[in-house]
């Protein structure tokens, strides 16, 4: 870790938290500081624990990180706070490693820093590690632990500001996150194999009949089961994309409405249109309202700005 935060591109996030400054900066600086809090919205640590600390000396902790059952990354760290920055700021040194020979990463440094502004506070990290296994561990890093961690951080970010802005816990922001995750993929799902199994693999009779009722060529039916397979795709492409749930929620009263002028004997079957859409609009709808409260690492700035190189 020889080069200096400047020279190094690392990991930069950084989130302006909204409120009376002096509030906001005292209430971050517990969020961050104190270990059974910040477990809590930190999504790149399952628990943290600090070490006794003799007086003068940094502060020493133990972190795990839980991926899966019987496996998790568990490290030793040691950091400063200082609050006594002349323009009100305050800001805490990091350093941390990991004797795990499977973990990939060996050891790194970095710093958060909290700038009081007009109207909040910027609260900031830049970090930077060194990998394990050579080229292999280089590659893997670049491919996937470095966006991952990068991310992460930024998600971890937002859940501290929604905690802080809104009161709104970590516990609950997970709950909204989950709720639209699980929304989004059920609907996509739904979407793609509607296209895909009755229109595109069996032509199904039923499909068929419905285009005729509605007086277009059965020979349009795989480009409705296309299309139908191009929106699911989107639902999962466009995941910052809130408004896509409005727009399944029109399609699915549209496709109610043609069915109910052009096909009616269909809103009596076992599984009928009527069941199947209001179902996909209500989740429309749920998945919506989660979006809104959910973390986002896009509210996170991912770039360090001039000032601050």
């Amino acid at each position: 870790m020889s080069r200096t935060p400047a020279e190094a591109p690392g990991i930069y996030v950084e989130r302006l938290i909204r409120g009376p400054a002096p509030a906001v900066l005292d209430e971050t600086w517990r969020l961050t500081q104190s270990p059974e809090v910040h477990q809590r919205w930190d999504l790149r640590f399952t628990t943290i624990a600090y070490l006794p600390r003799t007086a003068g000396e940094p502060q020493r902790f133990l972190y795990r990180t839980q991926f899966l059952p019987g496996l998790a990354i568990q490290g030793t760290g040691e950091s400063v706070g200082e609050r006594h920055g002349e323009d009100g700021s305050a800001s805490s040194a990091l350093k941390f490693a990991s004797a795990q020979w499977f973990s990939l990463i060996e050891e790194g440094s970095g710093y958060w820093r909290y700038v009081p502004v007009e109207g909040g506070l910027r609260f900031l990290t830049w970090y930077d590690y060194r990998v394990r296994f050579g080229l292999a561990g280089r590659l893997l890093n670049a491919a996937i632990l470095r966006p991952a961690m990068g991310w992460a951080t930024a998600w971890s970010f937002d859940r501290l500001a929604l905690w802080v802005e809104k009161g709104q816990s970590p516990e609950i922001s997970l709950a909204f996150a989950a709720i639209h995750a699980i929304a989004r993929a059920v609907i996509a799902f739904v979407w793609i194999w509607h296209g895909l199994v009755p229109k595109l693999i069996f032509h199904a009779a039923d499909e068929r009949r419905m285009l005729i009722e509605a007086g277009l060529p059965v020979a349009v039916l795989p480009w409705f089961g296309a299309a139908e397979i191009v929106f699911g795709v989107a639902m999962l492409a466009s995941w910052r994309f809130r408004s896509i749930f409005l727009l399944n929620v029109a399609l699915m009263a549209g496709a109610l409405l043609g069915v109910v002028l052009k096909s009616p004997e269909y809103l009596t079957a076992a599984f009928n249109p009527v069941t199947l859409n209001l179902l996909l609009a209500a989740l429309a709808a749920i998945g919506y309202l989660a979006a809104g409260r959910m973390p986002a690492a896009s509210r996170c700035l991912r770039r360090r700005p001039l000032e601050t190189a």
